[in-house]
């Protein structure tokens, strides 16, 4: 199987999409497609609100088009002669990268998946490739989506034996990566579904937990005489708002149906990722690396945040403790925090989900999900009783929240865990004023119902919270924080960021919390 000459639809231009389609459209004819046309618009344009591509990288994708009509992907094919091939249209490729979201329950959301399944399906041919890169528990992607192409598209699902090998490399120009800098992304990427196209029965609201596992439905065993169509998984590892690891920098999973074309998927990443890939033996295998990679340092930030819970009641200084241990050679350099966004603190749920099902209870991974998810009323309550402490008329009180996106120097706001922060503050009767310079307002309306304000000497608060550590933020001396806050005693500032040293914070007369 050779892919060099096919189309790729990219279905989804959020945080992952748009520089996969990107880079792709560097090399060959790449269709972007999303729901959103006001999406599809600003990308026509040259502009990127997620920030994450630049106009001078969409110049240069010179063969990359944009439409928000399912219909036109087709269409929008390259004649095969352009390409250099006969006179028969190529199959196509078709890489989903619609995001995977928990419900308020915290149970896997799979709707945009399906939808965007459903849409596919519809436009797949022969020997199509289907390649899912969204964050799924281990078996969804033959589980769940397989059973929705083969029912809209009429065609088999052609698979074959499992890849029977511990893993096979392929080393990229860039080798030298510390995995540990290889943050998965938090991310957060852009509704991009098929809900414009017309309705079927699986338009309902779905979830993992209410979808049929439909798998035991019999795969067709790849031949030429088969109509088919292949199906891969090779997880998405962007990191939003990270200019240094960007997808070309960041090794590549792989995997495929059959072992033909799980190569010829490798060999298609490998176009485009400088980095290398690893070619897993089955498609589960590779689901299974993606979702533990986000357990794994969801973990390891609950330890932290536990621990700074247990140092506060102690009167220790837990940025101290981190730093005098990790002058061990093997001490991981872990940091306590607030847990958002769409990986970190969505992805550990899609595992546990699963287990569950299977009849097994997770211990471990779910103690750390809800440490994670109480860090932000945690913070609320340590302002809120630091401040009764020095006299601080809470009913009255007004409290400055630098910050509302997921992390630093990124717009994105979906599934911010400062909006904790901000609801147990209003809860208490407090006024909660928001900035955030890299916010979009309107998004934050519509996303927390909050309108973002300035924060200036002229308009000041009685307290702090220095919720993101965004580069402007940064920049502002202990004396420019201390300039926002009304003339109290000692009004109280949470550097949940640890940005300032808490001696220099405090000689400006803050009282001082932090994690």
């Amino acid at each position: 199987m050779n892919l060099a000459n096919r189309t790729i639809a990219v279905i989804g231009l959020g945080y992952v999409g748009l520089p996969l389609a990107v880079e792709f459209g560097k090399k060959r004819p790449v269709i972007g497609f999303d729901i959103k046309a006001d999406r599809i618009a600003e990308l026509q344009a040259g502009h990127d609100h997620t920030l994450e591509v630049s106009a001078e990288e969409l110049k240069e994708a010179k063969h990359l088009s944009f439409t928000a009509n399912p219909a036109l992907i087709r269409l929008k094919q390259p004649p095969p002669v352009a390409l250099g091939g006969s006179a028969d249209a190529p199959p196509m490729v078709f890489i989903v990268t619609v995001p995977t979201p928990v419900d308020k329950a915290n149970r896997p959301d799979l709707t945009p998946l399906i939808k965007a399944s459903e849409t596919v399906g519809r436009l797949l041919k022969p020997n199509d490739v289907v390649i899912y890169e969204s964050t799924v528990y281990p078996g969804c992607t033959e589980e769940v989506c397989v059973p929705i192409l083969e029912r809209e598209s009429g065609l088999s699902y052609l698979t074959g034996n499992e890849i029977h090998s511990s893993g096979h490399e392929t080393l990229g120009q860039n080798t030298a990566i510390d995995p540990r800098r290889q943050s998965p992304a938090t991310a957060a990427n852009t509704p991009a579904t098929a809900a414009n196209t017309p309705a079927t029965a699986t338009n309902t609201p779905a979830t993992a937990a209410n979808t049929p596992a439909t798998a035991a439905n019999t795969p067709a065993t790849a031949s030429l005489s088969t109509p088919g169509f292949y199906v891969g998984y090779s997880p998405e590892r962007i990191n939003p708002g990270d200019k240094t690891h960007r997808l070309p920098d960041i090794k590549k999973v792989t995997s495929g149906s059959t072992p033909e074309a799980a190569q010829a998927i490798d060999a298609l990443y490998q176009e485009i990722v400088t980095a290398g890939t690893h070619l897993a033996s089955s498609i589960k295998v590779a689901e299974a690396a993606k979702v533990i990679e986000n357990a794994q340092r969801d973990l390891n930030i609950a330890f932290v945040n536990e621990l700074s819970v247990i140092f506060n009641r102690m009167g220790i200084d837990t940025t101290e403790v981190l730093q005098a241990a990790a002058t061990k050679w093997n001490f991981l350099p872990f940091k306590p925090g607030l847990v958002g966004g769409h990986c970190i603190g969505v992805d550990p749920y899609y595992l546990t989900h699963k287990a569950q099902e299977l009849g097994y209870q997770p211990q471990v991974i779910l103690s750390g999900r809800r440490i994670n998810d109480n860090m932000g009323r945690y913070a609320a309550r340590n302002v809120i009783r630091l401040m009764l402490k020095n006299g601080i008329n809470v009913a009255q009180a007004t409290v400055g929240v630098l910050g509302i996106t997921f992390k630093e120097n990124c717009p994105d706001v979906r599934n911010s865990k400062v909006i904790n922060i901000i609801e147990e503050l209003q809860n208490w009767g407090l006024t909660v004023k928001v900035m955030d310079p890299w916010a979009d307002p309107q998004e934050v309306q519509q996303e927390h119902g909050l309108t973002l304000t300035e924060i200036t000497p002229q308009t000041p608060v009685d307290s702090l919270v220095m919720a993101v550590a965004h580069s402007q933020f940064e920049q502002w001396a202990p004396q420019q924080l201390r300039a926002l806050c009304a003339q109290h005693a000692k009004p109280v500032i949470a550097d949940l960021k640890a940005l300032h040293e808490r001696t220099s914070l405090e000689a400006q007369g803050f009282e001082v919390f932090r994690f």
